[in-house]
């Protein structure tokens, strides 16, 4: 079942299966179609953020359990709204083995364990490696209640192995604690990208796909769960494999995949999926938005980087430090090396599907030639799952935080090299696609929410303005890191008004990510000092003249806000709305972005705007009511978002103007509106319609009582109101 649209909820100890419960209706009330749950089964205790699940066969204790999720089901079915929840088949949670039974049980059983094949464990290289400790010294470990344990972190003890000292029980043990510098060279076992806490688990064994999906694939065939999100299928040995499995077990499920495409490349026809989770749907959007004549001032202003070398010389660093246990790994299959390390980097998307015949994006070579000639081959899905880790760690999550020529470019999906989606490619890549998968602006992994993208987009229409105050604002009170610096006046002017606490978390985990003055691994306390005090300083000392750049870029901001929310909610796709996200959001990168949202305060203004439109302000209502009108249609006239043809302005103005029409409906946004208000405005802009026409967000209608023949409307009354409409044919 494809619901008409979603609503992303990051679940926790703020948010469990009741809570939810208790905002459903105001869900309903906002027009959403199903609700959208972060993951449901029992994960490490404490967790934030489930996605280190430890127990897959039950509903998470912490959550409310069973019980719980039951209540929330009912009263989903209720409202008539599905439930899509997000599933980890990549990996599980070991940070407290004892909290994960089959974990457990390979510590301490080793290869015997009925559980040893469900992780992705190289058991040729000896016991299993435990990356937990201090230093390499055994000296801290102490036996106690027939456990082994290192201050709060507790092992099990193998039959037969107990007695004599803490250290002599280690030595008997399958396993080996060891420094935890260790793990990025000497794991062996496969982890989610770099971190040794998340085991990855082998869903491609018929029997381990069953035990780790039989509780939700049982959901589904209650019609207690609508759909599945799909959490990092790049990680897998056959991504496509496992995703026909998965249809073959739930037929009737809709279901997306976090398939993070290149900007020029497709998803797999292999896949039985109806999309992505939308990253590339936020690529296209937000570019519309960006002037690309503000390139050459912002490149200049960041000393003009090279990105392409910039990626690769990061691929290249991950792969031969921070994935060097894969890499060795990887070697034990015949490959040198070096040979690996050189391999990696050259793939330009995450991954390839040579097993599904899909190599078009495998660098050439003699271990790509080995990798066609065994496409099911153990080198061959080896390589491609530590390739996309290589992509991820080495541009996402590192490239994108030194690179800070246009930081709205920084983003899941996106390329920073690209600067702006022109008009044509929009529409063709929005026709081409299937219209079935999920469409995004914000997520809980994006690097920064839609808002600030949008008042970023701005700053390409003042590219000269921006720099200036840059330059003054650096002499002033600026970070010794350059790179840092542009990113932390792009951060503040997007994110304003910020905290000074927010915006020093922001900055040390974005320091951190970069790897030039400090990281997380390899501190440098006086820089970390430098960046820790720097928000408080530059509050106190520039608040005023930032409060004043940014009241220049506020409107212009708000209006691209409307302009591709609009456009999201209007365009084929499953439109998502991510927490919160309905107002006006300045949120950065985690844990920013999961901080509780005042369901409360939207309950209150979605009620107050029932009758009327209300002002573009501060308080956000204005998105709210876009939002809430667009979703309520979906709902109540699915027909009408159908098709898609692009709809053209004539004018002075016409290319400040984007839109579409589908079935009945048009939805038109403003774009570059700097430009426009310099160049005069809308003027005589016309567009055509055929027939009569209302504006479902302000009840105007335009072309009433005349023929319903070709007509021309101008723009400027068309956005008297709003710079969007959303215009639906009357008698429709």
């Amino acid at each position: 079942m494809i619901p008409s649209s979603t609503y992303r909820l990051q679940l926790g100890p703020a948010m469990t299966f009741d809570q939810v419960a208790e905002i459903a209706d105001y869900l309903a009330a906002l027009g959403v179609g199903a609700v959208y749950a972060s993951p449901v089964l029992a994960a490490t205790p404490g967790s934030t953020h489930g996605y280190d699940v430890v127990d897959p066969s039950i509903a998470s204790p912490a959550l409310g359990g069973e019980d719980a999720r039951m209540r929330l089901v009912g009263e989903l079915q209720e409202l008539e709204l599905g439930l899509v929840v997000d599933i980890v088949p990549n990996h599980m949670g070991i940070a407290d083995p004892s909290a994960n039974r089959w974990w457990w049980d390979v510590l301490a059983n080793g290869r015997s364990s009925r559980y040893a094949k469900y992780f992705d464990i190289d058991w040729d290289s000896g016991p299993v490696l435990v990356p937990v400790l201090g230093s390499d010294a055994l000296d801290e470990l102490s036996v106690a209640d027939g456990e082994l344990r290192y201050h709060e972190h507790r092992f099990p003890i193998a039959d037969g192995t107990a007695g004599g000292t803490p250290q002599q029980v280690h030595e008997r043990q399958h396993y080996r604690l060891v420094n935890w510098r260790r793990g990025n060279t000497e794991l062996n076992y496969r982890r989610f990208f770099d971190i040794t806490t998340l085991a990855a688990v082998r869903v491609e064994d018929p029997e381990v796909f069953e035990a780790t999906h039989s509780a939700v694939l049982r959901w589904i065939s209650n019609l207690e769960v609508t759909g599945l999100r799909i959490d990092h299928p790049d990680g897998l040995a056959n991504p496509g494999e496992y995703l026909r499995r998965l249809r073959s077990a739930a037929p009737s499920a809709w279901i997306v995949a976090e398939k993070i495409l290149g900007a020029d490349e497709t998803l797999p026809s292999t896949w039985p999926v109806h999309g992505t989770t939308g990253y590339d749907a936020l690529r296209l959007v937000c570019g519309l938005f960006i002037d690309p004549a503000g390139e050459p001032a912002f490149s200049e202003l960041a000393g003009n980087q090279d990105l392409h070398a910039m990626e690769a010389d990061r691929k290249r660093w991950v792969a031969e430090h921070l994935l060097r246990a894969e890499v060795r790994r990887i070697s034990r299959l015949g490959v040198p090396e070096q040979a690996v390390i050189d391999f990696l980097p050259r793939f330009g998307v995450y991954r390839s599907y040579v097993a599904d015949g899909i190599a078009e994006n495998l660098p050439s070579g003699g271990i790509g030639e080995r990798m066609m000639a065994d496409p099911p081959g153990e080198l061959t899905s080896r390589i491609e799952q530590t390739a996309a880790m290589v992509m991820a760690k080495g541009v996402e999550d590192t490239t994108f935080y030194r690179y800070n020529r246009f930081v709205a470019l920084n983003e899941v999906g996106s390329d920073p090299g690209r600067f702006g989606v022109p008009v044509a490619e929009f529409h063709a890549k929005v026709a081409a696609a299937t219209g079935t998968g999920m469409t995004a602006l914000s997520t809980h992994d994006t690097k920064r929410s839609e808002d600030v993208r949008a008042r970023l987009a701005v700053l390409s229409e003042l590219p000269g303005e921006f720099a200036e105050k840059v330059r003054l604002w650096t002499a002033k009170a600026g970070l010794s890191e350059p790179t840092l610096n542009l990113l932390a006046w792009q951060t503040i002017v997007g994110a304003w008004p910020i905290s000074a606490d927010r915006l020093a978390g922001y900055l040390e985990k974005a320091s951190r990510e970069a790897k030039i003055a400090t990281s997380w691994t390899d501190r440098n306390d006086e820089f970390d000092a430098e960046v820790a005090a720097w928000p408080d300083r530059v509050l106190a000392e520039l608040g005023g003249e930032i409060e004043e750049f940014v009241g220049r870029v506020r409107g212009p901001g708000w209006s691209n806000s409307l302009g591709q929310k609009l456009l999201q909610l209007a365009m084929p796709g499953v439109p998502d709305v991510y927490q919160g996200t309905e107002l006006w959001d300045y949120s950065l990168v985690d844990p920013d972005n999961r901080r509780p949202v005042d369901f409360e305060l939207r309950r209150e203004i979605l009620a107050g705007i029932e009758d009327a439109p209300p002002p573009i302000d501060e308080s956000g209502a204005a998105k709210l009511h876009v939002v809430s009108r667009t979703l309520r249609l979906r709902w109540e006239r699915p027909e009408l978002f159908t098709g898609y043809a692009p709809i053209e302005a004539t004018g002075p103005a016409a290319e400040h103007l984007v839109g579409f029409s589908r079935n009945g409906l048009i939805a038109v946004a403003t774009r570059l509106p700097v430009g426009l208000e310099r160049s005069g405005g809308w003027r005589d802009t016309t567009l055509t319609l055929q027939g009569d026409w209302t504006d479902a967000l302000v009840s105007v209608s335009a072309g009433s009582n005349r023929p319903k023949h070709s007509r021309e409307v101008l723009v400027s009354e068309l956005f008297s109101r709003y710079p969007v409409a959303l215009l639906v044919r009357s008698g429709e």
